[in-house]
């Protein structure tokens, strides 16, 4: 009897591949949702829904919080949280729109906004790696914390911004083909942030940390430190969606970023990103953050309640969990 050893599957075939395809197969259904929402605002309110000014608003109004979903995705493909993000975008946006800030013109408003969202990153950073905080402790205190430092600047006051070049960018005469200049910066931040997660070293090392810290440490990462670069990225992201706001609304309130870290973890899950880490799709996150937009917009031209809003998004985070287990199940 002769025993013949099975020739081995070729590379990328099998289960490999399958689980390959897997995130191809998600974006294509999230562009589906996406397709079908389009399809309903188009049939709901055609001439508002359809109309160019709308569909800029729309991604005009993603690109903030897109942003902030792009550093939301490597803290969770890390295994971490960060409640904070909203909060850190109230305070670097009322800081930078102060009038002493605004004495610097546009690079004091940019430069003020940035350094205060690395600020605070840094300081949940070194909370979590190196002081042994829970991500959850540590960044839920952060959220109080810049929730009541921007009260205090702003005394409950708006702080309107007075500095013509940063005005300008919320302009239609700055839109460049038609695109307004804040979704070219999301566009930019988003490949940015595919080609670090996907195509660079540090990329490689946040999706080990959050598969299993313990290997990631025997083969040689350093892992507090990735994740004190982790919250430093999600901070500095904070910082660039707060200048996007300040040019959006024209001013600072202490209330800006309200309830953005549940709309970041969202669009992240429902893009594919697993909340207990190991992997994430910064793709998948844009598209996430896109159907969530698209559903607030086609509810606020429908004269439609925001509980009932909240109510949908809750279905789809429910509905995106489960898909995950079951997905992991299987694999």
């Amino acid at each position: 009897m002769t025993l013949t050893t099975p020739a081995k599957a070729p590379a990328g075939e099998g289960p490999r591949r399958t689980l390959g395809l897997r995130p191809d197969v998600r974006n294509l259904s999230l562009l589906g949702v996406l397709a079908v929402l389009v399809l309903v605002g188009g049939l709901t309110r055609p001439a508002e829904f359809l109309a160019t000014s709308n569909l800029q608003l729309v991604l005009t109004q993603a690109s903030v919080i897109g942003v902030v979903t792009v550093g939301m995705t490597f803290v969770i493909t890390s295994g971490g949280i960060d409640l904070s993000v909203g909060a850190i975008v109230a305070l670097a946006s009322v800081w930078a729109t102060t009038l002493a800030t605004q004495e610097f013109g546009f690079a004091g408003i940019l430069f003020t906004a940035v350094a205060v969202g690395v600020g605070c990153g840094l300081v949940n950073g070194v909370l979590v790696a190196y002081g042994g905080m829970v991500p959850f402790i540590a960044t839920l205190a952060m959220l109080a914390s810049a929730r009541g430092l921007a009260l205090q600047i702003t005394d409950g006051r708006t702080q309107i911004v007075t500095v013509p070049s940063v005005l300008d960018l919320g302009v239609p005469d700055a839109y460049v083909l038609g695109i307004p200049p804040l979704v070219l910066v999301f566009a930019a931040v988003t490949a940015a942030g595919w080609l670090l997660l996907n195509r660079t070293t540090f990329g490689r090392r946040t999706i080990a940390v959050g598969g299993n810290p313990e290997a990631a440490r025997l083969a040689g990462i350093d892992v507090r430190r990735q994740r004190l670069f982790l919250y430093l990225l999600s901070g500095l992201c904070c910082g660039i969606a707060a200048f996007l706001l300040v040019v959006l609304a024209g001013s600072g309130q202490n209330t800006n970023g309200n309830l953005y870290e549940l709309d970041a973890i969202a669009a992240a899950i429902i893009g594919g990103t697993l909340l207990s880490g190991g992997r994430g799709t910064i793709v998948g996150s844009v598209l996430g953050v896109l159907v969530f937009t698209t559903i607030t917009n086609i509810f606020a031209l429908n004269n439609l309640q925001s509980d009932v809003q909240q109510i949908a998004k809750g279905a789809i985070i429910v509905a995106a969990v489960l898909v995950q287990r079951r997905t992991a199940r299987d694999s």
